[in-house]
């Protein structure tokens, strides 16, 4: 081994340079601690001077002094903003805080002692005590410059982290807030953290209940796993119950942060929350308590100097259910929404299984057999809505089954059954959906005109797809993005359905899923065959306020059977079905139709031309021939076009209609031609403009759908000419290869289905 001289002209120079570093330390802590009460004075004044000039706030200090070598003493502070109630009080307030960090810049807090504090949250009359936290501080300069989230999430963490002392004494700590109509406290009666334990007692509104936080609290090592939980009962929040009209309680909610790092411009935060036997109910999300007996999610959460994200490596537990989500928010230089949830195949039970009670109640006692996966993605980018990208699958294995249905007969509709629609809640009269039923009108009974002219305004794909359009919905919400309000569904036929043979007609999120779960099952599972679901469809539907059903429409508006239906006829009914009870507004007095809808009898009677199901025709497909039976020409008020335009295009009432739709399908009349248009046949250019974009569609939907199809069958392949062979025999690796291949000409068939 080499021996290394070391001149000991250097040695000494280096050791006379740290001796003069630790004499000029030295110094520096003498005349700091000779001068740390003239300091800390200077300090409060300074801090004190600009909690007045930036926030308006009066802040008064009893005393303060230094004691020992670190720790300084408060007593009697206060923080009253300018003419608002009182916001913060403490009789004592002891804070030592840590010398190493401090050498640094940092101010890491080590020992706290507090006592006899309140702080008090009013809004009172619209006047708020703490609006002062909203306000921009008066010397920002820079306003123009972009904000490095990176950076400001790092150093907030980081200042929430130093602000939690290593050791804690609180005694007597209240929190109040206080409203309108709204008074709610909790007083820490104690609160210690000693040796990275923590442990609290709080006193909810005097006595309602007792809760408690204990567990890790290791600020310093950025390591905290902490639990909140109640004496003997629940978890209340009834703040949020009486502001937001949303009951939320739980048994103990834990939350576990494990890492935070900051490298290459991001912020990588990792953690994880869990909570169980978690009860929610509001209107918008169940008719009933909704329970989540246990749920968590493990979080890697990734901030970027202008984006945040959950990273895919993260993973959501819901009883026996996981999957891993993603999700990343892109703020500058445009919006970004992106969104993914992947599952890996899972038993098809523990999927249902894991169901929140009170949720799905159609489902609930469901058996089933198999494995089930589900994959969703969504892209959305604020300066390009139209490029909007939206896929959802439910993906089952060869072998599932449903061995045996829950509280709903998903294959009762196959017989004759008992439907009772419902009107704002209440049930009405109910329908025998059968043969016993004179009312009741088979498929071949129905004139093909209405089959034709519903299907192509409702639902053009329904002998084809799977109870779905992934087209229809995505061009869905970027309708409603762009109206900023819900104008337009995405509901087929298939849901329209089930919606209405199945389930209630209150507007809830779980009855949304539920509905989509249901036609999912429905239609994978061949339990009814697509004219039968069709035929079922007719006879339930509302065509009118009080008129169910094929049979009783046609023999109110017009007088005739179904099947005598003319082809103007049946457009009429077709552009009612999303708002059946503003049927008769499209008449005039004299039963005539009302010349809004004229233009769309030529976009439907055009679509129905261009795939076969009727004759071109240059009169706008039956529209002038279309009478109101005259004995109910004598119900209709005079009304002017204005008022009638208007009650058309209304929603119905809660969930009434039998899409989604937000109004009535009517269209402007187009413009006269003129004369020249007259002379040489020029199209009309609104019509043709219409076809035109239903052509464009229909090529980019293709284009997709052919990328997709050539996706999928790479991916396959790949799959199959990697499979996993270890510890498998050559028959159960032959056996896995086939999965895979059925697997990938099922999904290719499912793409393929979707063409238009």
């Amino acid at each position: 081994m080499r021996r290394i001289n070391i001149n000991p002209k250097y040695l000494r120079i280096a050791l006379i340079a740290i001796a003069a570093l630790v004499v000029i330390v030295l110094i520096g802590g003498y005349v700091a601690y000779t001068k740390r009460e003239v300091l800390l004075q200077k300090a409060i004044s300074k801090a004190t001077a600009k909690a007045k000039r930036d926030y308006n706030l009066d802040v008064k200090i009893g005393s303060a002094k230094f004691i020992g070598m670190a720790t300084v003493a408060f007593s009697d502070i206060s923080v009253v903003p300018e003419q608002r109630d009182s916001l913060f009080s403490v009789k004592r307030f002891d804070v030592s805080v840590k010398v190493m960090p401090l050498l640094f810049g940092n101010i890491k807090l080590g020992d706290v002692v507090l006592q006899n504090a309140h702080l008090n949250l009013t809004n009172v009359k619209g006047v708020k005590n703490f609006d002062f936290l909203f306000k921009k501080k008066k010397d920002t300069t820079d306003t123009k410059s972009k904000v490095d989230l990176s950076d400001v999430s790092n150093r907030l963490v980081n200042e929430v982290l130093y602000k939690i002392p290593d050791n804690l004494s609180l005694q007597n700590f209240l929190m109040s807030f206080k409203d309108d109509s709204t008074t709610v406290t909790l007083l820490t009666s104690t609160a210690t953290i000693k040796d990275g334990k923590l442990k609290s007692t709080i006193n909810v509104n005097n006595g309602e209940s007792t809760w408690h936080i204990d567990g890790k609290m290791v600020p310093s090592d950025k390591n905290i796993d902490v639990h909140l939980y109640a004496d003997g009962k629940k978890v209340e929040l009834p703040l949020i119950e009486k502001k937001f009209k949303l009951k939320l309680n739980f048994d103990t909610i834990s939350t576990k942060l494990s890492d935070v790092s900051h490298s290459s411009g991001e912020t990588k935060i990792n953690g994880s929350w869990s909570i169980r036997n978690l009860l929610l109910n509001h209107k918008g999300l169940s008719t009933q308590d909704i329970i989540v007996p246990s749920g968590s999610i493990d979080a890697n959460v990734v901030v970027g100097s202008n984006f945040i994200s959950l990273d895919s490596s993260s993973v959501i537990h819901l009883k026996k259910l996981t999957a891993n989500p993603y999700i990343k928010y892109t703020l500058n230089p445009v919006k970004i929404y992106e969104a993914k949830i992947k599952t890996s195949w899972q038993n098809a039970q523990d999927v249902f299984d894991s169901f929140p009670t009170g949720m799905f109640e159609s489902l609930e006692g469901i058996q089933v057999t198999g494995k089930l996966n589900y994959n969703f993605n969504l892209y959305l980018d604020n300066s390009h809505l139209d490029d909007m990208v939206f896929n959802s699958g439910l993906q089952k294995s060869n072998d599932f089954r449903i061995v045996k249905y829950g509280k709903a007969d998903l294959g009762k509709l196959n017989n004759t059954f008992v439907y009772v629609p419902y009107e704002q809640g209440k049930p009405m009269p109910p329908h025998t959906i059968g043969p016993s039923n004179p009312e009741f009108t088979p498929l071949n009974q129905i004139s093909p005109n209405l089959r034709n002219a519903v299907m192509t305004a409702e639902d053009p794909s329904f002998y084809t797809n799977r109870g779905f359009v992934d087209e229809s919905i995505r061009k869905s919400f970027i309708t409603n993005i762009k109206e900023k309000k819900f104008k337009r569904g995405g509901s087929t036929i298939s849901m329209q359905l089930i919606k209405n043979a199945f389930l209630t007609r209150n507007k809830t999120l779980s009855r949304k899923i539920e509905e989509i779960l249901i036609v999912w099952l429905i239609e994978n599972n061949r339990i009814m065959s697509k004219n039968r679901m069709l035929e079922v469809y007719f006879n339930i539907i509302e065509w009118g306020r009080g008129i169910y059903g094929i049979s009783e429409a046609s023999h109110y508006y017009f007088g005739k059977a179904p099947s005598d239906l003319t082809l103007g006829e049946s457009i009429f009914l077709a552009s009612i079905v999303p708002n059946p009870k503003a049927g008769l507004y499209a008449f005039e007095a004299d039963g005539t139709l009302r010349q809004r809808l004229h233009g769309y009898f030529n976009l439907i009677g055009r679509l129905m031309a261009k795939r076969g199901l009727t004759e071109p025709d240059s009169n706008a497909y039956g529209f002038y021939t279309v009478r109101l039976r005259e004995g109910l020409r004598r119900q209709i008020a005079p009304i002017d076009t204005a008022t009638a335009d208007s009650l058309t295009r209304q929603t119905a009432n809660d969930d009434d209609a039998p899409n989604d739709a937000a109004a009535a399908p009517v269209y402007e009349e187009p413009k006269k031609p003129s004369f020249f248009q007259r002379l040489f046949g020029k199209k009309d250019t609104a019509q043709a403009n219409a076809e035109k974009k239903i052509e464009e569609t229909n090529d980019a939907i293709k284009a997709r759908l052919k990328a997709e199809i050539e996706r999928v069958k790479a991916d396959y392949k790949n799959r199959i000419d990697n499979i996993d062979t270890a510890g498998k025999t050559k028959k159960e690796i032959k056996a896995e290869k086939n999965r895979l291949k059925d697997e990938g000409k099922e999904k290719v068939r499912e793409l393929k289905d979707r063409m238009p």
